[in-house]
């Protein structure tokens, strides 16, 4: 096996897996603006449209688990294109459904397919990366989801224009296309991962059996053998896991559920500020995505982490100062550079700890996410209902305070030699 450093080209797999995330990201942003649209169509009310859009993300929590043991026993890439086929037959299908309750059905089972891809994707992605290129592996990834999510939306709202059920069965079409890359481009021995007994996949050595040349050595907290029991004993892991949570909360879910309103109500501006906020996230997250990689690779996990969460806490105290437009855009870019290193750097701690059947601890990893991105949007709507914006702000702030906290926990790292 090639031995590979920090500066070496990055495994083809992970290109592979970004261009699979490029058009499952465009897709997704096709078919977002017309699901509630298309629930709306079986006279339904508000509650029911939230219903429908909730289902896929509740089904795609709890078996984000089951996934994690089903990679471990058939491998990634058959569950990462079984996974994106029953996304795209249950989203054309939804296209067709006769009735409300059928609907909400074909989001759920979708949802099962979600967790399959997502679950079977990153496991592969880091599985495959050696250590010293976890960061950059991670980012380029994250990179895919992020281009194909500014690009999707807008051919959506045109979409939806001409037909409700025309971006249904043009998602379905990306995700036929995107598990075809898969099939063809991955190899085919990305697969299961070595049984268990086997050697876990120990940072600075090379699975051949050589050791890495000092380039590649220690960037991280360091590998626990075992398994997600194991993992879980590892403040590095447990640190990953509170910052995932805290990107889920909020990148996935306050800032797309309140924001908004906030902009509207608080500010009293027009939803163009809103669109405008939130691009500037997605742009800065994009720019940023470019270096965060880099960093987590050459400072070392621990304080690359240290940084994406400190400033995601600041961008959210931000906005508990009293109302202002500009702080409201300052915070947002900064959240968006904030969250390029948080989309990046725990998942390369989660593949640093991982054992080598490491399938449920990148599940668990997943539905910390997950959970995040349920639950903040109702414990911060309750908050604004009951208190102020301000106060759920900053409840927000302090569950992205929480990964400043695990992160100091994590073992100090040796910057590797350049």
């Amino acid at each position: 096996m090639r031995r590979r450093g920090k500066n070496a080209p990055l495994p083809r797999e992970v290109g592979v897996l970004a261009i699979v995330a490029f058009v499952v990201a465009l897709g997704f942003g096709v078919v977002a603006p017309a699901i509630p649209l298309f629930a709306r169509s079986y006279g339904v009310g508000t509650t029911a449209v939230g219903l429908a859009i909730s289902a896929f993300a509740f089904f795609r929590f709890v078996c984000a688990f089951a996934s994690g043991s089903l990679v471990e026993r058939v491998g990634e890439r058959a569950v990462l294109a079984a996974g994106l086929a029953v996304v795209a037959v249950t989203t054309a299908a939804a296209a067709l459904a006769g009735n409300f309750p059928v609907f909400v059905a074909l989001r759920a089972a979708g949802g099962i397919g979600s967790a399959m891809f997502t679950v079977a994707a990153l496991s592969l992605l880091l599985r495959t990366a050696p250590a010293a290129q976890r960061g950059r592996s991670a980012a380029t990834y994250q990179s895919g989801f992020i281009l194909g999510g500014i690009a999707g939306p807008a051919a959506g709202g045109f979409l939806t224009e001409v037909s409700p059920r025309l971006p249904f069965f043009v998602y379905a079409g990306f995700l036929l296309v995107a598990g075809s890359v898969a099939l063809v481009l991955l190899r085919p021995g990305a697969g299961p991962r070595p049984a268990a007994g086997t050697a876990p996949v120990i940072p600075g050595i090379d699975q051949a059996g050589g050791a890495e040349p000092p380039a590649t050595a220690v960037p991280t907290a360091g590998t626990v053998p075992g398994g997600l029991r194991a993992a879980l004993r590892s403040r590095a892991y447990l640190a990953a896991l509170v910052a995932n949570l805290g990107v889920g909360w909020v990148l996935f879910g306050v800032r797309n559920s309140l924001v908004p309103l906030y902009v509207t109500e608080e500010l009293g501006r027009t939803v163009a500020w809103a669109g405008a906020g939130l691009l500037a996230g997605s742009v800065a997250q994009a720019v940023g995505l470019l270096r965060a990689g880099q960093l987590s690779d050459s400072w070392g996990r621990r304080p690359a982490l240290l940084l994406g969460a400190c400033l995601a806490t600041a961008a959210m105290a931000v906005l508990v100062l009293p109302p202002a437009t500009g702080l409201f855009l300052l915070s947002m870019a900064t959240f968006g550079l904030a969250a390029s290193l948080l989309a990046t750097v725990p998942a390369a701690v989660v593949g640093d700890v991982s054992p080598a059947r490491g399938g449920r601890a990148v599940a668990v990893f997943q539905m910390v996410a997950d959970l995040g991105a349920v639950t903040g949007p109702l414990v911060a709507g309750w908050l604004t209902e009951t208190f102020s914006f301000q106060v759920a702000f900053a409840v927000s702030a302090g569950v992205l305070g929480l990964a400043v906290l695990t992160a100091l926990t994590m073992p100090r790292q040796v910057r590797p030699a350049s």
